[in-house]
């Protein structure tokens, strides 16, 4: 590090001393992570057990197997095929690397790899961040950028050992593609606009973001037109990259032919026929008189609008086109939540509170736009990239709390520019005076000195701060498994709750191989994954009618939800519920997501209406409404708690996590027993009693007759 050089400041080595100690942070927050995860080897969330599934499966079989993978044990009775369903860029990288390791006879098995992953790529992101940052500003710039993505919450939280999620290598795949792309504007070199094309090709492969590359490198090239900086280097750049990465990213089962059918990527070809369009017209106008020119012009600009509007409305008239499609990306959340309620009942999917900001990023937020100001100030056709990158991902972050993994990395970069250029006039060289010293010259020196070393010290502080707040928020919310709660006691003791996977081993070991196992959407990627069970629908959401019928069920009484789990061939049916502990992310709380998104199929029989009081309010006290208190849902959360008295200043029954206590006590099941019950009654499991002698699924006789 001490190599690094930047000649346009002389002085650029002798400060990183402070750089160096300030990206130690991020072994201390790698390190404390990675402690975790080596007293219990886990992946982290629901979502991932998914993730390491496939890619074992992918390791076990082979690539070709992987893509023609049927999945029997999901979506009971429709099953799955996952090779053309997901993006397989992170199962084939943890599967090569595992490959190559087995060649070098490193013995490792495909589980550490899937938990050490996201950490290793998150230093490949770190060194692509500084790339993109050193051509946007300079060196010192792209060190500090590194350090802050390193240790950053908002980038870390998919980046700690055990996250193996897509974000872990996509965040690298996004910055490197932007490091290229800048590159290759720079430049005009098809080698670099080449690597560009490969670079998005693998993000393609990785995340379903890609489609935010797509939209942001065509929007820099058409502002860079309307600001009059085309040149043959923006023409080569994006011409290039639209044609090799259109075919590249086809290729991708997922993808297939969506680059050329769906709206969110017709502004990337848009431009690129506008941007022939103008290079046409420019090699025109040294060639025609300038009446002619104007005329041309005026002709064709008419011609083209009329094609795209006809094109277009065609488009969307036959079905083939759907201008509705940016709606699934970033819906408002009111529209979501009444016309889309299964993307609006993630917690993902929610608007971004200032909170969260500060959380994840801390003083970067203050800081970035200085950042951006300097980029502005002394504006060229890559600042004007990064310019555009912030704004977009600015609104996409505070649309989607999700999506504050994509302003994450602009933020470091453009905290960084402010950070290097404040330090920069503060601890330069003093500029060589012409005029002969005077007698207050001392005294002026001094005074600036002094000046100096305050402001120094201030941003020194401000970064220290940031270090603590950064390794805080990483040690106590992102370096815990949630597959495996952990509390506090009064006297400060830690308590670990493993209730799921207590009740998952239940399931393995006390149930039929081939038992099919009804939940909540969230749950069924870990029970497929963790109890090595069939499951009706899982995190995949590919199917809102199979969906809405397990809400339905939920949502009904037992007589009728009976009917529709054996329709289903039902064994047991699985629960979270929070009552006892005061866990907020029980299936209470996501109740009324289940009965909306039943609803929006199966509007005769259930409505969200009955489900609150006369006041409009929802509670699960004696006030609260009888079609709620009389529901599958209800029964199954609250089955002998009102027997439950959990201290002496409440009353049996009393729910911890809605402060109230029930209003049904007396719970009796005719159709179902309850099977199982875990340590602190987080996960419960009940029966379905098979009354009949033969229970063959209502699909499966509809798909024979």
């Amino acid at each position: 590090m001490d190599g690094l050089t930047d000649s346009g400041h002389g002085h650029f080595n002798t400060k990183h001393k402070w750089r160096t100690e300030f990206s130690g942070c991020n072994y201390v927050v790698k390190n404390d992570t990675v402690a975790n995860h080596m007293r219990v080897v886990s992946l982290s969330s629901f979502l991932l057990r998914f993730n390491y599934r496939s890619t074992h499966h992918l390791t076990s079989n082979g690539f070709y197997e992987f893509l023609n993978w049927f999945d029997e044990r999901a979506w009971y009775p429709l099953g799955r095929i996952v090779g053309g369903t997901v993006y397989p860029g992170l199962m084939v990288t943890a599967g090569l690397i595992h490959y190559v390791l087995n060649l070098l006879h490193m013995t490792v098995h495909i589980r550490d790899v899937c938990v050490f992953l996201a950490p290793i790529f998150s230093g490949l992101t770190a060194i692509s961040t500084f790339l993109l940052t050193r051509e946007l500003w300079n060196q010192g710039a792209g060190l500090l950028a590194a350090c802050f993505i390193a240790i950053v919450p908002g980038y870390i939280s998919r980046s700690v050992a055990g996250s193996f999620d897509n974000e872990g290598i996509a965040i690298f795949a996004l910055q490197f593609t932007y490091y290229l792309w800048v590159k290759s504007v720079k430049t005009g070199s098809v080698f670099w606009t080449i690597g560009c094309c490969l670079s998005y090709f693998y993000m393609v492969s990785a995340w379903g973001g890609y489609v935010f590359i797509i939209n942001l490198i065509p929007l820099h090239v058409f502002v860079l037109l309307l600001m009059q900086r085309y040149s043959r280097r923006v023409y080569i750049a994006y011409s290039t990259f639209y044609i090799v990465g259109l075919v590249l990213s086809m290729q991708i089962p997922f993808v297939g032919f969506q680059p050329i059918r769906t709206s969110e990527h017709m502004a990337a070809a848009g431009v690129f026929a506008l941007l022939q369009a103008y290079a046409f017209l420019q090699y025109l106008k040294d060639r025609l008189t300038k009446q002619e020119f104007q005329t041309l012009f005026f002709l064709g600009v008419s011609l083209a609008a009329g094609v795209v509007f006809l094109t277009v409305i065609y488009l969307t008239y036959t079905g083939k086109f759907s201008l509705s499609l940016m709606r699934y990306l970033c819906p408002p959340p009111r529209y979501a939540k009444i016309h889309i309620p299964i993307i609006a009942s993630v917690s993902e999917h929610q608007p971004t509170t200032w909170v969260s900001f500060f959380f994840d990023l801390h003083i970067l937020v203050c800081t970035f736009p200085a950042g951006l100001w300097f980029c502005i100030k002394n504006i060229n056709d890559e600042r004007v990239f990064v310019a555009l990158y912030a704004i977009s991902a600015v609104y996409f972050a505070g649309v989607m709390v999700r999506l504050m993994l994509t302003l994450t990395p602009v933020v470091c970069m453009l905290s960084a520019i402010a950070f290097s250029s404040v330090f920069e006039h503060y601890l330069g060289d003093d500029q060589k005076k012409d005029s002969p010293p005077t007698e207050d010259s001392s005294d002026e020196d001094d005074k600036r000195n002094s000046g100096n070393l305050i402001v120094t010290m201030l941003m020194l502080m401000l970064l220290m701060m940031f270090a603590v707040h950064c390794t805080w928020v990483t040690s106590n919310a992102y370096s815990s498994p949630s597959v495996v709660l952990a509390s506090y006691n009064h006297d400060g003791s830690r308590n670990i709750l493993d209730d799921f996977r207590e009740a998952y081993y239940w399931l393995r070991q006390n149930t039929d191989e081939h038992a099919r196992v009804m939940s909540w959407w969230d749950y069924g990627y870990q029970i497929a994954g963790m109890a090595n069970r069939t499951t009706l629908v899982d995190n995949n959401t590919w199917n809102n009618s199979h969906i809405a019928l397990v809400g339905k069920a939920m949502s009904s009484n037992e007589s009728a939800a009976y009917q529709i789990m054996q329709s289903l061939d039902v064994d047991y049916v699985l629960i979270i519920f929070g009552g006892v502990i005061g866990y907020s992310g029980d299936d209470i709380n996501k109740f009324l997501w289940m009965v909306r998104i039943a609803e929006g199929e199966h509007p005769k029989d259930i409505r969200e209406s009955d489900y609150f009081t006369p006041q409009g309010e929802f509670r699960v006290d004696k006030a609260g409404s009888p079609t709620l208190l009389n529901c599958l849902m209800y029964k199954m959360s609250y089955y002998r708690f009102g027997e439950m008295q959990l201290d002496f200043r409440t009353p049996p029954g009393f729910d911890r996590t809605r402060n109230a206590e029930i209003g049904n006590k007396d719970i009796k099941f005719k159709h179902l027993e309850e099977a199982f019950t875990s340590e602190h009654w987080l996960v419960r499991i009940y029966k379905v009693k098979n009354e009949g002698s033969s229970r063959t699924s209502s699909f499966l006789r509809k798909a024979r007759s």
